[in-house]
Order: structure tokens, then sequence, then C-alpha cells
């Protein structure tokens, strides 16, 4: 639905037309994006990231299998999400997207599964005390098998093998390094079962609110923070007993959540075989145009959200030249190599219509960087007249290796829970500064216990590392980490908000 004439936007931005853009821009396409885009059109684009498989004749029955596998989700879930978003970008709604950096096959099993759908969900409940808007809850799950390597190779015991590039490319184990196609077949069907297992728990009440929830905070070591936590988790609980009295929960509003998927469209022989013309919903909303909206339109069938990654974000690449033709909501890494030019001509290129939620920019400069380099992109993408969502993944920006001579830990990446937060309060208030809000945080995250991520109320150390450390990529949140963070940020939102209001 367009906005109407004269509409003030967030962030200053106010839109003058109903009938051009959703923001009332004049929708801009440059000459290198001007031709006709088809699924496969990316082809003819230089690519990093690429796999070399050995066998080209098994890809090709791969991926011809692919394409005669049915939808692992729908145009009718992929829309409902993107009006969703379209809220968040409104300042209307919050986004919560997390979950693993790389999915293994093997966490395809029911409690690793429900582990993370309940710890979304009690993040989720935090989040709406702290925001005091609904929050829009994305999973990186069903499908966030690759990952992006910094070099094709790693010396594994004195031998230079491949790098392991997740496992619908190659197994962790030194003698599984080879590219091996059948793991995209493999990959589909762990999807699936991962969405069924989903979609059969949330409608048998996984999420369901009446059901008492795990706030054990015995992990929380100064009194202090204990108390200020009890506090929330009291407002929380008295609020949900409080609708149940008075029968504002006999909707079934309480019952169950939205949850959906998504993973970063690395792959993209992968993802072009799952990429289908199909009818758009009843729900769909067709942009403002002089013309007749076609029915139909090109899905990505693997997810409802796929992003671009900061080593895959090149304007004139084959994954922009992919993404830009995808009816999905789509998010975008952008990092402390970006520039602004960059920045506005991706959002030109994937969104020339300006439509509002279709593009979420999921910053991560890391804690010494924000400050330098988020208010420039904030203030160029205004200019631009672009309506995005600000996601901020404090994450990837933070990484550190601990020093070998380190005892046990030596060499294994981590992550300090104190730069995670502090990349979260500055962008905060830099989007204060500007003008602007946060619409959102994405997070690498586990339901299980692990040590892998330095810090939180636990107070790990590098000594501690060696505990539980399971990734076979980057450092995640565990469960009580991920759970506190969610406490801090609500903590910052409600203060802001009441800042804000005067209160």
């Amino acid at each position: 639905m367009a906005i109407s004439e004269s509409t003030s936007m967030p962030n200053g931005i106010k839109n003058t037309s109903s009938s051009k853009g959703q923001n009332g821009v004049e929708p801009h396409v440059t000459e290198e994006h001007a031709t006709t885009w088809s699924p496969s059109s990316w082809r003819s684009k230089p690519i990093k990231q690429d796999v070399v498989y050995q066998d080209r004749g098994a890809v090709d029955a791969a991926l011809a299998k692919l394409a005669r596998l049915p939808p692992l989700v729908t145009p009718t879930e992929i829309c409902k999400l993107k009006a969703s978003l379209r809220d968040v970008a409104l300042g209307k709604a919050f986004l919560l997207q997390g979950g693993d950096c790389a999915e293994l096959f093997d966490y395809c099993e029911e409690n690793a599964i429900d582990s993370k759908i309940k710890l979304l969900l009690q993040m989720s409940l935090v989040l709406i005390w702290g925001a005091n808007k609904p929050v829009v809850r994305i999973a990186r799950m069903a499908g966030q098998f690759a990952k992006p390597r910094s070099s094709p190779t790693e010396v594994v015991n004195g031998k230079e093998i491949p790098s392991f590039r997740g496992d619908n490319i190659n197994g962790f184990d030194a003698s599984e390094r080879t590219p091996d196609p059948s793991r995209l077949v493999s990959a589909y069907f762990h999807s699936a079962a991962t969405l069924n297992y989903i979609r059969a728990q949330l409608s048998s009440g996984i999420a369901d609110l009446h059901s008492p929830l795990n706030w054990n905070l015995g992990h929380v070591k100064s009194a202090s923070i204990k108390a200020k936590y009890q506090r929330i988790v009291t407002s929380i609980t008295e609020s949900l007993r409080f609708m149940k009295t008075i029968g504002a929960d006999t909707a079934g509003q309480l019952q169950t959540v939205d949850l959906y998927t998504s993973h970063e469209g690395l792959l993209l022989e992968y993802e072009q075989s799952l990429t289908r013309k199909l009818k758009h919903p009843p729900t769909y909303s067709p942009l403002p145009s002089s013309s007749p909206s076609p029915s139909e339109g090109y899905y990505n069938t693997s997810a409802h959200f796929l992003w671009i990654g900061d080593r895959t974000r090149q304007p004139t690449g084959a994954h922009v030249e992919y993404f830009r033709g995808l009816a999905n909501p789509i998010g975008i890494k952008v990092g402390p190599s970006t520039t602004s030019s960059d920045l506005t001509a991706l959002l030109d290129i994937v969104n020339p219509a300006h439509e509002i939620g279709k593009v979420t920019l999921i910053t991560r400069y890391g804690e010494t960087q924000v400050a330098e380099k988020l208010g420039a992109h904030i203030d160029a993408v205004r200019a631009s007249g672009h309506t995005v969502i600000w996601q901020c993944d404090p994450m990837h920006g933070n990484t550190i290796t601990v020093p070998t001579q380190t005892q046990a830990a030596g060499g294994l990446k981590t992550r300090r829970f104190s730069s995670i937060y502090a990349e979260l309060v500055a962008t905060l208030r830099i989007h204060h500064e500007h003008g602007s809000f946060l619409g959102g945080v994405h997070l690498e995250l586990t339901g299980d216990p692990v040590t892998e991520c330095m810090g939180g109320s636990e107070n790990l150390t590098d000594e501690d590392l060696p505990l539980n450390y399971t990734t076979f990529c980057d450092p995640r949140l565990n469960e009580k980490q991920a759970l506190e963070l969610a406490f801090l940020i609500a903590e910052d939102l409600r203060g802001r908000e009441g800042v804000e209001n005067g209160v």
C-alpha cells in the first residue's frame, strides 16, 4: 500500500508522491543493471567465493534434482514477512535475527532446534518489554550452512588442504575437504526436515506463552545485576498473567508466534535452483506504478529472507545481480570497507522502486570503528531517499584470536561480550544523534551451554573456552549470554523511549 502524499517518514525523509517509488522517489536503475534479469543472469558477472567442483556432471545432476523439488517456503509466508519488515522500517516493530554461525547437518535434531526456538522466544519477550513494540523473529536456521572464508585453503597438521566452507560444500574432517555436489541435495533435505519440525512445534504449542518459561538467573554473579534482570522478568510474567486474567489472550495470539528462516545467499547455483516464478499471493501489495502490476514474481523458496555477505556485495558482482531480481526481502552486510557511494549504489540496484521493508542493512563495523563509519552511512542513505531497516550485527567485527602462547585456548577464535555490547550501545547512540533509529539486531547464538565468547555474567575467560568450544566456524553467544544481551538491549531501548517521551 502506498504512503499518502506528503507523509512524514522516519529519519527525516518526506514522501512527496505516491505514484513513483514507495518513498516518492523516482526509481533509478543504472545502465549496467538495465538489462533483463533472470535467475541465471548472475552467471555473466564476476563472482566471489565461488566453489570449484571436480565433477561438473555430478553438480549438474544435483542442481537438476533441486530444480524439481518443491519449494521450502511459500510466497504467502514471504509476503507476510515483508509486510512485518515494513513495520520495522517505519519504526512500528523491532527485528530479532539469530542463530548459528554455520549450521551443521548434525544440528537437524529436536533438542538443538527446540533450544534455539525457545531462546529466540525468550529474547523476543524481553525486547518487546524494552522496545514497547512487536518483535519480528527471523532464525538463522534451515539453510545457514555455507560460510565465506578469507582463504580457500588452510594448513592442518602441516598440510595445506581446502578450507571448511560449510556442510553443504565439504566436510570438516580433513579427509572430506573436497567439495561434494551431493551435499547440495543433502542441504535441501536437512533444511526441509528442520522447517517441518519448526512448523510442527509451533503449531503444537512450543511458543505458547501460557506455559511457564525458564528464567533461571542463577548464573548471574552480581547481586545488583541479578536484581535488575529479575525486575524485568517479574514485569513480563505479571503482564502475561494480567492478559490471561482479563481474557485478552482468548484469540490465540499467545499460543504461537511467527518464526521465519534465513541464510546468507552464498551458493548461487543452489539458490538459482530454488528460485521459482510463482503467483503473488492475495496479500501481495504491488508497488505504485502507472502500469499494471505483474501477477507473478521470482521468489527464492529456500528461505524467507536472504542476505548478501560483506565479501560478496560488489555492485557489479554476481551476488548483487542475483539478489536484485528477487521478490523476497533481503539483507546487505555493511562493514568498515563499505563506501557511502557503494552503499547507495547497492540500494539503487537491488531496490530501484524504493520499496519500504525490502532491504535490511546489517552493519558490522566492530566496536573500534562504528563511531567513525556509521554516521556517514546513515546520512548517505537518508540523502538517497531509501527507507531501510538498520540492523546491528555486533558479532563479526569483534572477532579476535586467543594468543597461541595462552595455555589450552591458544589459537581459538572468540569474542568479548563487552565488545559486542559496546558496539550495540554505540550504534543506538549514533542513530539517535543522526535522527535515525536502530531497527533490529543480528546475532550468532546457540541454545546450548557453549563456552565460545568471553565475558558476560558468567565471567568466562580465555581459560574457560576449551570447556565446551564446539563451533566449527565463528564463536557464538551461549543461551545465558544471549538472554543477558537481550536484557541489556531492552533496558537501553526502554530508557531511550523514556527520555524521548520526557519520562
